[in-house]
């Protein structure tokens, strides 16, 4: 299949458009993130290349996002261009039919789905899971550095820490902990050691304890007791680090495809529910597959919707995105929960969107007005007309300043009554 220079030119400014998009929607979703940063620079000393890799390894999510995203608006932003500027009038007296544009479309789509399933299986798993790590060394790295020998230690969630002596970064003699984790019942332990153990597996900090005792009080002095122990073991809870918690715990989004389906097996020979799983395995080929539809769907939408300009080919997307998204959310709840089967509820979505795919290229192809479509928008129009009418009813009349609405006809003309040349 030869590329010609129509097929260049479409290529080239779904390219552009597609690049701009992609780089404003992800800013967009890194200012979510820099007060978090900000945060840890201050409070946690994070260092400047540690917030580059945190950045690194959190923008494989949200290139799984903006990139479908990205694609529609590139098609339907293209071809919104071409139909205002006439361009699509130009195309179609040069005897070219509307498959045939689509050809550097499909070209488009097909690169963007390919980096897409990148990102989702591999790309994905990596950045997710190496945050989480890199959260986790912030955690370790706070609780080496506070603990320091013969001071008093309020650095922990409900913990105070007194160590006489500091053998090694990790270990500690003659250490003193006040717990209030129990207000009703608060402890006072001494050990003789306490060993701080990071666990990069289950992403926690643990201080354990060898050779102590456990002075606890209840309400009444009569409730006082002592508990000897040979090792006793602690959860180190920094506070204001909620946040860092929450994200340092490892979900299905963090396993790769051999890990997901090892988890599957496992979970269904223990009798366990495998419905999250196996939502998270199909959804790394559902998400990037959108890619082929967004950019299919795109055009016929652009070239429809050139009468509102950019304006509306911007709505349109957004119109199309919001749906999609909320199908998606709800077919990954259904699936989740076991009343849709998991594999297949992903992919309903897709399913829909291939059926109206099918039915704009026919039209397209056969130039054939969009029946059904333009049903939908005169419904949208008159009940704008009717909630307009209803807002007006409400505010209060004046002799000088009355509002006259344009009315629209079934083929999207204005009324003339109602317009002044």
């Amino acid at each position: 299949m030869s590329i010609n220079i129509i097929d260049r030119y479409i290529f080239r400014e779904l390219i552009k458009i597609f690049l701009i998009t992609v780089g404003a929607l992800t800013t967009v979703l890194y200012l979510d993130k820099f007060l978090f940063i900000a945060e840890n620079i201050v409070n946690r000393g994070v260092s400047l290349w540690e917030v580059f890799l945190i950045i690194i390894y959190i923008s494989p999510s949200y290139f799984s996002l903006t990139i479908p995203i990205s694609v529609l608006v590139a098609s339907v932003a293209t071809f919104n261009q071409f139909s205002a500027s006439n361009e699509w009038v130009a195309m179609k007296s040069c005897h070219l039919s509307f498959m045939q544009s689509m050809r550097p479309v499909l070209m488009f789509s097909f690169f963007t789905y390919i980096v897409a399933v990148i990102i989702m299986v591999y790309a994905l798993p990596w950045g997710n899971f190496s945050y989480k790590q890199k959260t986790f060394e912030i955690i370790k790295n706070r609780a080496d550095v506070n603990i320091k020998p013969n001071l008093l230690n309020y650095d922990f969630k409900n913990l105070i820490i007194l160590a006489k002596i500091r053998e090694k970064k990790l270990e500690f003699r003659d250490v003193l902990i006040a717990d209030t984790s129990q207000p009703q019942s608060p402890k006072i332990i001494t050990a003789n050691k306490a060993i701080i153990l990071p666990n990069i597996e289950s992403l926690k900090i643990r201080l354990k304890l060898t050779g102590g005792t456990i002075h606890e009080s209840g309400d009444k002095i009569s409730e006082y007791q002592t508990i000897n122990f040979e090792t006793y073991e602690l959860t180190l809870s920094l506070p204001n680090s909620i946040e860092l918690e929450k994200d340092a715990l490892i979900g299905h989004r963090e396993l790769s495809i051999n890990l997901l389906l090892k988890q599957i097996k496992d979970f269904e020979k223990k009798g366990l529910p495998t419905f999250a799983a196996k939502v998270e395995l199909s959804k790394k080929f559902a998400i990037p597959f959108t890619c082929l539809l967004f950019g299919l769907l795109g055009a016929p939408l652009g070239i429809h919707s050139s009468r509102g300009g950019k304006s509306g080919s911007f709505a349109t997307s957004i119109m199309v995105i919001l749906l999609y998204y909320m199908g998606l959310i709800f077919a990954q709840n259904m699936g989740k929960s076991g009343q849709v089967e998991p594999y297949f509820a992903i992919w309903v979505p897709n399913i829909i969107i291939f059926c109206i795919i099918v039915y704009t290229s026919y039209k397209m192809q056969k130039d054939l007005p969009f029946n059904f479509i333009n049903r939908i928008v005169d419904n949208a129009n008159k009940t704008r007309k009717l909630l307009s009418t209803f807002y007006l009813k409400l505010l209060p009349h004046t002799g000088n300043n009355q509002m006259k609405l344009l009315k629209y006809e079934a083929g999207r003309q204005v009324n003339e009554k109602n317009t002044k040349k």
